[in-house]
């Protein structure tokens, strides 16, 4: 993924971990490998999340300045 360092990507990951949405294998291997997989609770956000990627396809995102990007909405 671009834009994003590893402390991120493992610090998402344990969070999702923590909620038992995803689990962690590790293998004692050199060197060493990890697989993450959906727990059931995991699969079950899959219609939602396609529900959501879906509406994304149809409306998309609104251009925005600067400030109301960082939620200073001007009026």
């Amino acid at each position: 993924m671009n834009g994003i360092n590893a402390k991120t990507i493992t610090t998402h990951l344990r969070k999702l971990e923590e909620h038992a949405i995803i689990e962690r294998k590790v293998y004692a291997e050199v060197p060493p490998r990890v697989e993450y997989s959906l727990t059931e609770r995991g699969k079950a956000l899959l219609p939602v999340l396609g529900a959501m990627s879906e509406w994304s396809k149809k409306n998309p995102l609104l251009k925005m300045t600067d400030s109301e990007a960082n939620g200073k909405t001007e009026i």
